[in-house]
């Protein structure tokens, strides 16, 4: 009996979903963040701000790619995000266009 309630246990707890990606990140920030310093880049990039986003041959698949991206983006514009910041934006994103689970 013990061994039986044991194994339902195990067998709960390693089927429990795991946290949606960027459970941390709060996606109303990071529109603030994205409107403020992204769309004018991807404008002047792609002619339209949310086409990097919605292109049929993406390069970002996962949520680890989707923070990579951010992080890679901060660098580039030196917008001195700090981590927390990172995961507000690609909460955003995630939200709006990737939709990862």
């Amino acid at each position: 009996m013990i061994r039986t309630l044991l194994l339902i246990a195990l067998s709960t707890a390693a089927s429990a979903q795991q946290p949606a990606p960027f459970a941390q990140g709060d996606a109303k920030a990071g529109h603030v963040l994205a409107d403020r310093d992204c769309q004018s880049c991807h404008v002047q990039r792609f002619g339209n701000a949310s086409a990097i986003y919605t292109r049929t041959d993406r390069r970002v698949t996962t949520p680890a790619q989707l923070l990579a991206q951010v992080q890679r983006c901060n660098l580039e514009l030196s917008k001195g995000y700090f981590p927390d910041e990172e995961e507000h934006v690609a909460a955003y994103l995630n939200a709006t266009y990737y939709r990862f689970k």
